[in-house]
C-alpha cells in the first residue's frame, strides 16, 4: 500500500512540473525535465530510463508525446536506443574546438582524462601517391607508417593511421611514438610546429576499424585528415583519424 501511495505522490509531483497552459509545447517541457534528470544523475550513464508507457503515465500525456521528447534527446546524443531493450543514457561526447593545433594526448589531459595508445603497426613503407604528394616527397622516399588506437581513460576514442617522412625523423622508433608526437618533436627534436590543414567528413565505420573502436559495423564515425607542418613549412605528418561519433563532437566559433 505504501509503495502504491508513494508512486501516486511521485506522479503528482512530476505532473506538477508541466505547465499545460504554457506556449512551450509539452514535448519540449518533458525533454527539459528528462535532461535535468540526466544532468542530476537521477538517470545514470549506461542505465536505461523508464519506458515510454511509464513516462506517459508519470506525465499524464500520450506515448506519442513522450516518444517525440525521447527522439529529440536521442538525436542530440544524450540518449541512445537498443532495439528490444529500451533507451539508455549515453556517454557525454567530448568537445573538440576547431581552433588551435593540439595533439590527442594534449586534448585528453586538458580534460582531466588519461590518454594512452596501442600501436598496431609501425613500419617503413613507400607511401601511396596521394600521401607522398601531401608530404612533398620524391618518388621512392619512405615514410614511417603508424597505426594506433587512441584511448581516453582506457576507452577507445579513435584509430589513427599516420605517415611520417623518414628523412625528417630518421631516428623515430615504436617506443618514441607511444606518447604525443607533437611533444616529442618540440621537446626532443627542438623543432617548432607551425600549422596544419584539416579536412573532416562523416562516414560509416570500416569493418576492420569497428572491432578496435568497439562499435557496430554500421556505426557512424568522424574521419579527420590532417597534414601538419613545421614552422619552416616542411610537412612532417599526415594522419587519418577515425573518431567514434558517439563520443566526440567538434565545435567551431565563427565570427563575422
Amino acid at each position: 500500500m505504501y509503495l502504491r501511495n508513494h508512486s501516486k505522490v511521485l506522479i503528482r509531483k512530476v505532473q506538477g512540473l508541466l505547465d499545460k497552459n504554457s506556449h512551450i509545447p509539452i514535448y519540449i517541457q518533458i525533454e527539459e525535465i528528462l535532461k535535468q534528470r540526466i544532468y542530476l544523475e537521477e538517470y545514470k550513464i549506461g542505465e536505461n530510463i523508464p519506458s515510454e508507457r511509464e513516462l506517459s503515465v508519470q506525465f499524464d500525456v500520450s506515448r506519442m508525446t513522450v516518444r517525440q521528447s525521447i527522439t529529440n534527446l536521442v538525436n542530440s546524443g544524450l540518449l541512445y536506443r537498443e532495439k528490444g531493450r529500451g533507451t539508455y543514457v549515453a556517454n557525454p561526447k567530448l568537445e573538440q574546438p576547431l581552433m588551435g593545433l593540439t595533439s590527442f594526448t594534449e586534448d585528453m589531459r586538458a580534460r582531466g582524462m588519461e590518454p594512452s595508445s596501442k600501436v598496431l603497426r609501425f613500419e617503413k613503407i613507400i607511401p601511396p601517391v596521394d600521401v607522398a604528394g601531401d608530404l612533398l616527397l620524391e618518388p621512392g622516399e619512405e615514410v614511417f607508417f603508424v597505426v594506433r588506437i587512441r584511448n581516453a581513460d582506457a576507452k577507445p576514442m579513435a584509430i589513427e593511421k599516420t605517415y611520417i617522412p623518414v628523412k625528417v625523423y630518421p631516428e623515430l622508433d615504436e617506443k618514441k611514438i607511444m606518447g604525443s608526437l607533437y611533444a616529442l618533436i618540440e621537446a626532443k627534436f627542438h623543432q617548432k610546429i607551425g600549422n596544419a590543414i584539416q579536412q573532416m567528413e562523416a562516414a560509416i565505420v570500416a569493418k576492420e576499424d569497428s572491432k578496435y573502436l568497439q562499435i557496430k559495423g554500421t556505426a557512424p564515425v568522424l574521419i579527420i585528415k590532417r597534414t601538419s607542418y613545421l614552422a619552416d613549412g616542411v610537412p612532417f605528418e599526415l594522419v587519418r583519424s577515425t573518431y567514434r561519433a558517439d563520443r566526440y563532437k567538434f565545435i567551431s566559433e565563427i565570427k563575422r
